[in-house]
């Protein structure tokens, strides 16, 4: 019998070789698998991570937003803040100008409190003076000179202001400021208040006191102020006479003109066209003025500066719209630069009948 020939590779080691193989591949599932599951965990926590960063990206993109939005309200504050401090600023200085200006007002009233107090008084004087000076038949013998008459002179001084139907006129342009064109124009520049305070114009107030006191109380007045332009006293009464026996009239009347700021030229054609309006016509009439006009009814239209010749022409002219029949009285106050004015008043006041008087500083 033939022997049988020996097989290398035979059942058995294949089956060996197969499972041994199969065991490789079994270890490496195995291995590999395990590893999957472990970069899974390993993904699964990084996406977590990556979660998380991406919502803290989110929240420091609402911040950013939250921060830009409150550097844009921080700017807009800030901008209004600065204009409120520039306006706070603007208004505290302003706030100072009116203290100091309310200030100023304050002592010019109060100077102007002592001028009406120092007013008060000489009118109280010159009120004992008239009295003492009355025309009683009992006073005749206590005045140094009496002087009877017709009754319409008055003492030591002769203006006539009887009659029946009594105007006063007063100049209340700027000259009547100061007795100098320099001072008048260096007091232009003041206040009110300081204007109101200037020793001519007060004597001014003085006169007319004076002038008051002497009419008759039996008799009608109207009392007009003029400088370009003519106004009565007593406001809405320009074409009606007011009685002297009523004391609010005439207190009325006085008391308007202390509120008076003297200021532009001079028109006495205004002046007496304004007298004219009155029925009837007055009686008597009593000026007070510092000097010739500077102008007709209206400013010259060419002409900017007015001389001495040209201020005889418009008083001329003005005098032409004057009632003959009744007597001009012109009480002249003192002003440099106008030679021509007291032969010109008292020229008018002769041709009327009636007087002129260029009255010391201390009068009346």
């Amino acid at each position: 019998m033939a022997r049988r020939k020996t097989e290398i590779f035979s059942m058995s080691f294949l089956d060996c070789i197969t499972c041994a193989f199969g065991s490789v591949v079994l270890v490496y599932t195995l291995i590999n698998a395990q590893g999957g599951l472990r970069r899974s965990a390993e993904t699964q926590v990084m996406h977590a991570e990556v979660d998380k960063l991406e919502q803290q990206v989110l929240e420091g993109y609402q911040n950013l937003v939250l921060v830009r939005n409150s550097l844009v309200q921080t700017d807009a504050e800030r901008v209004r803040t600065e204009g409120m401090g520039a306006r706070v600023l603007e208004l505290t200085q302003k706030t100072k100008e009116e203290l100091a200006d309310a200030d100023k007002a304050t002592t010019a009233r109060r100077a102007a409190i002592e001028a009406l107090k120092a007013d008060l008084k000489s009118i109280d004087e010159g009120k004992r003076r008239l009295e003492g000076g009355s025309k009683s038949e009992e006073a005749t013998g206590t005045r140094v000179q009496g002087f009877k008459g017709q009754g319409d002179r008055q003492y030591l001084t002769g203006l006539k202001v009887g009659g029946k139907h009594i105007v006063v006129l007063v100049d209340t342009s700027a000259s009547m400021l100061d007795e100098t064109v320099v001072n008048v124009l260096r007091m232009r520049n003041m206040s009110d208040a300081r204007k109101l305070l200037s020793d001519k114009w007060r004597r001014t107030h003085s006169t007319v006191d004076w002038i008051a006191a002497q009419l008759p109380m039996d008799s009608e007045f109207q009392m007009f102020a003029f400088n370009t332009h003519a106004w009565p006293l007593l406001e809405g009464s320009g074409e009606r006479w007011l009685k002297v026996s009523d004391p609010n009239a005439l207190t009325d009347a006085l008391g308007a003109l202390r509120k008076i700021v003297p200021k532009d030229g001079t028109s006495l054609e205004n002046a007496f066209l304004a007298m004219n309006a009155l029925s009837p016509v007055p009686d008597n009439v009593i000026l007070v003025t510092d000097g010739l006009p500077t102008q007709g009814t209206t400013a010259p239209l060419l002409k900017k500066t007015v001389d001495g010749e040209d201020r005889l022409k418009f008083f001329e002219r003005a005098f032409a719209r004057y009632p003959r029949a009744v007597p001009l009285n012109v009480i002249l106050m003192p002003m440099e630069g106008d030679p021509s004015a007291p032969s010109a008043f008292w020229l008018a006041s002769r041709r009327t009948g009636g007087s002129f008087l260029s009255p010391s500083k201390d009068w009346p």
